[in-house]
């Protein structure tokens, strides 16, 4: 017994008997942390969820990003050397001055310089070895690490180019084809051109470096030119998306190859970047690793924020650089509550808040500010919050013949359901208060945005001492009178009103969530049916127009107004336009002012105009707004400069790793208590003991 317990003292001795990770790895500044759901897309010109970019803005690099530290939100050269400049031309293409009318350009062109010696990670494409591959070659190849040889080689102009050539390619889903055929010189005329050439020859690949596009040219090895129709100052922005980040055409070539799509080998699966990081581990079932690419230095570390920033330690590492730590490892959590037990034990280097574990780590005085629990603060563990620039709303079809269209009897029926459903108290019991209730589509942080009483949204809201007041159930149950549906029945069919909702929720509290949004229509007498479905079939619905009520959310692609109000735009309708606007909203003067305000730069002329487009959403209420999430991100102290940028996707090459004080802190959290074992083998002892006297006194009986 004793030579029992001595075993089991000495299997917990000399390390951590819980860690997940190999003992080999401690002491190494690499970053854990946890994803949820596999990224459907890695490909640059097909992703576009905010899980997938979680990725890819570690491991492309466009023209531009968002400063870290600063804000407003600023724009800066990653890959560029410097701002693209921008010239303007008139319809016959001669210059025009920088401050001439927005309606007499014709044409913008960005040029674009970047800095000379990029380099892509290693990555078999770059192997002239590797340019032709049999399936006998291939056969115990099912990673890009099984390739023998690798290689790389120098970014260039001509790769920009070729990458916004992709966001025409006929075999890929393209989310932003329709927003930029509108706008890049020839793009859509482009898509036809090798929609046809594909058709011509379907078994060829199909290179795009045969096919010139018009509104994207290579000028030099480490310069090329952007030609966007009339002008168009959000364009600086989408240059900061992985969407025109470069692609090497090799890399498509290499995919291309006969068998590798069947091992799962390409871009969606394998991403080709040259930014600070690249995928080295893909098993989505289990884990997936980044790896600093060992040719990215480019950048460093930024030397000026906002004034709090140096106080908050956020500048120390200014100049040192980039990434400054070597490894990134997800973990897959499917389930909460293993998540947050493996950040309290420290092997999670930061973490979200569930709602099981929010009493837990945050508490909210009476001023409604968060803090975290003494418990947390024992720990050293910290909180960062933000509100998001994005939008959680439920929208009305505006084709729809009840609660659709500009009649002044759909108009009321809205309005009477906007009063209704309570979203002050559904951020409250949901998202245990992460969220501030929407008074239009535009969230915090974006121009146009008011606070107070000059954003208050009047259809819905009395200004009562000094903060907005939901108005009364009465007053909605009055709009509904006056809409025909008196006691929530239809005054021509004598019928009990019934609006139907399509939605996704489904899974851990989406019923709870669905229960509560009836209860609302029951207040006002009003019955809601809900339809639940999956996703590809939501979409389809949406597409077809085949709703009456829906659930959706927005985040902004760029911190702009016209990303949010150009969801209700007429032309981007979802039904017969194919754009974003899912509720098909029309409304003539709000078009008019669309189109007036979207190209103009910040100022107070087009305040004025967002002013009055926002009177008119809310007096139409083509949504529910719902309300803006607020994000809430926990920390252990030995991760440093972490600062919530909700438009700054690459942010994990700016945080820093304490390796020390997280290994000595793990230990001192991890050690396992040995009493149960001594108690075990006492007890046995005592049970042995027993025993063989029990045993000796039957054998002096016998």
């Amino acid at each position: 017994m004793a030579s029992l317990l001595a075993i089991l003292l000495s299997a917990c001795d000399g390390g951590l008997w819980n860690n997940p990770y190999p003992a080999a790895d401690g002491g190494k500044p690499i970053l854990y942390t946890a994803f949820t759901e596999r990224p459907k897309h890695l490909d640059p010109a097909q992703a576009y969820s905010e899980n997938e970019y979680e990725f890819l803005a570690q491991i492309y690099a466009p023209p531009l990003q968002y400063h870290y530290l600063k804000r407003p939100y600023e724009l800066i050269p990653l890959a560029a050397s410097a701002m693209p400049t921008v010239r303007y031309l008139d319809k016959q293409r001669r210059p025009l001055p920088d401050n001439v009318a927005p309606e007499k350009i014709a044409f913008s062109v960005y040029e674009i310089h970047i800095k000379p010696n990029m380099r892509y990670q290693p990555h078999p494409a770059f192997a002239p070895k590797n340019a032709v591959l049999t399936s006998d070659a291939l056969r115990d190849i099912h990673a890009l690490g099984d390739f023998k040889h690798s290689g790389t080689r120098a970014v260039t102009a001509a790769d920009y180019v070729y990458q916004i050539k992709r966001l025409a390619h006929p075999q890929l889903h393209l989310p932003i084809f329709g927003v930029m055929s509108e706008y890049i010189v020839g793009l859509k005329d482009y898509a036809a051109t090798l929609q046809q050439a594909l058709k011509n020859n379907p078994d060829a690949f199909l290179d795009l470096n045969a096919y010139p596009l018009p509104g994207a040219q290579v000028v030099d090895e480490h310069t090329y030119r952007i030609e966007v129709q009339g002008k168009y100052p959000q364009f600086a922005y989408w240059l900061a998306m992985p969407f025109f980040a470069p692609m090497p055409h090799e890399a498509e070539r290499f995919y291309a190859q006969p068998g590798m799509r069947e091992r799962n080998l390409t871009l969606d699966w394998w991403p080709v970047g040259s930014g600070p990081y690249y995928l080295s581990e893909n098993d989505p079932n289990r884990r997936m690793v980044l790896s600093r690419n060992p040719y990215y230095d480019s950048e460093t570390y930024p030397a000026q924020g906002e004034a709090d920033d140096a106080q908050a330690g956020l500048l120390a590492d200014a100049g040192k650089p980039l990434p400054l730590i070597d490894q990134v490892i997800f973990s897959l959590e499917k389930e909460t509550i293993p998540y947050w037990n493996k950040f309290l034990q420290g092997y999670y280097d930061a973490s979200g808040i569930s709602s099981d574990s929010f009493d837990q780590a945050v508490q909210v005085n009476v001023g409604g500010e968060a803090a975290v629990t003494d418990g947390m603060k024992v720990q050293g563990i910290s909180l960062s919050t933000e509100v998001s620039t994005s939008t959680m709303y439920t929208g009305f079809n505006w084709l729809d013949p009840v609660v659709g269209g500009n009649s002044e009897k759909a108009r009321k029926l809205r309005q009477a359901i906007a009063i209704a459903v309570d979203f002050e108290e559904f951020v409250s019991i949901f998202a245990n208060g992460r969220g501030i209730a929407a008074q239009s589509p535009l969230p915090p942080g974006i121009f146009g945005y008011r606070n107070g009483e000059a954003g208050v949204n009047r259809t819905v809201y009395d200004w009562v001492d000094g903060a907005p007041r939901r108005k009364t159930v009465g007053e909605a149950k009055r709009l509904l009178a006056e809409a025909g549906y008196a006691n929530g029945v239809d005054a021509k069919t004598m019928q009990p009103l019934v609006i139907h909702m399509d939605t996704t929720a489904t899974g851990v509290g989406g019923k709870s969530r669905l229960d509560w949004l009836r209860k609302q229509f029951e207040k006002i007498n009003v019955q809601l049916d809900v339809r639940s479905t999956d996703w590809n079939r939501f979409q389809d619905k949406i597409r077809r127009g085949d709703t009456q009520m829906f659930y959706m959310g927005w985040n902004a692609d760029y911190p702009d107004p016209e990303n949010f109000l150009f969801l209700l735009h007429g032309a981007q309708a979802k039904v017969g336009k194919s754009g974003e606007n899912a509720a098909n909203y029309s409304n003539p003067e709000y078009d008019r002012l669309f189109e007036q305000m979207k190209n103009m730069e910040n100022s107070p002329e087009r305040l004025v105009i967002i002013d009055r487009m926002l009177g008119i959403l809310r007096r139409d209420s083509p949504w529910l707004w719902g309300f803006h999430p607020k994000s809430y991100v926990l920390q252990h102290g030995w991760l440093h400069n972490v600062k919530p940028n909700v438009m700054a996707n690459n942010k994990l090459k700016y945080w820093r790793v304490d390796t020390a004080q997280r290994g000595k802190l793990r230990r001192s959290w991890n050690q396992p208590d040995y009493w149960p074992l001594g108690l075990g083998a006492a007890v046995l002892l005592l049970l042995g003991g027993w025993m063989r006297r029990a045993l000796r006194r039957r054998e002096e009986q016998a």
